[in-house]
């Protein structure tokens, strides 16, 4: 007598709405790993033979990203990272000052212990990046942080502009970062999280804003870079 065979498993194809989902985070994670720089050309055709998919699927990937200011598209030119200028930066700065602060009041009366350790496991996976000094998780992370803290904030239109301001942040820090800067200073995320989950929200909001500016103070506006990449090694990079 033939044992019946276990039936096998199917695993459903990704939808469209799953694949530029994955598509958008490969990109997003290779700019704020600054794997891609800005000005990094995104040709259609390359990034939907890369990603086995269609060119519309991926032209929506890029529409999202244009709307977020991570790429900027130039007519009969294609898509291309943002190269932010020097006073962009200092606008995307400006906005964050503006909107963070008032983030971190939001996120206190959350009231939300598990965003709380959520984001603190966070920064400890940050600490450890620093430690074995791996600086494109570092700065992945870093910008992460300030991501994920909108988000827990609970406004939904705040986390979108963050997101955007984020990342022009990791675009602007690849630019103008002076050779000895890093993303953050080692000490202050966690200072911030430790004021975040005593709830002492004038205390976060003036540690955020001294964070920031500390941010804006080690970049050297005055010399941008500029830098070839190969875009499979880019996004395919585990």
């Amino acid at each position: 007598m033939i044992a019946n065979k276990p039936a096998r498993k199917t695993v459903a194809p990704p939808t469209g709405i799953e694949l530029r989902g994955a598509i958008y985070d490969r990109i997003l994670q290779a700019v704020l790993e600054h794997r891609l720089p800005p000005g990094t050309k995104l040709v259609e055709d390359r990034l939907a033979e890369l990603f086995e998919t269609s060119r519309a699927q991926v032209r929506d990937v890029l529409a999202r990203l244009a709307d977020e200011g991570v790429v900027t598209t130039i007519p009969n030119r294609g898509a291309f990272i943002a190269s932010p200028t020097a006073e962009e930066t200092r606008e995307v700065f400006e906005a964050r000052r503006l909107i963070e602060p008032a983030l971190v009041r939001r996120f206190i009366a959350q009231r939300d212990t598990e965003a709380v350790e959520r984001l603190r496991a966070l920064v400890e996976e940050e600490e450890k990046a620093r430690a074995r000094h791996d600086r494109p998780t570092m700065v992945r992370l870093s910008g992460e942080f300030h991501i994920r803290l909108a988000e827990y904030a609970g406004n939904r239109m705040l986390a979108r502009s963050m997101r955007g301001l984020a990342t022009l942040t990791c675009l602007a820090i690849f630019l103008y970062d002076a050779p000895h800067a890093t993303a953050c200073r080692e000490d202050e995320h966690e200072l911030l999280l430790n004021a975040l989950a005593r709830r002492r929200a004038d205390r976060a909001a003036e540690l955020m804003l001294e964070h920031l500016n500390h941010i804006e103070a080690s970049l050297d506006l005055k010399a941008p870079r500029d830098e070839a990449v190969d875009l499979a090694a880019a996004l395919m990079a585990r």
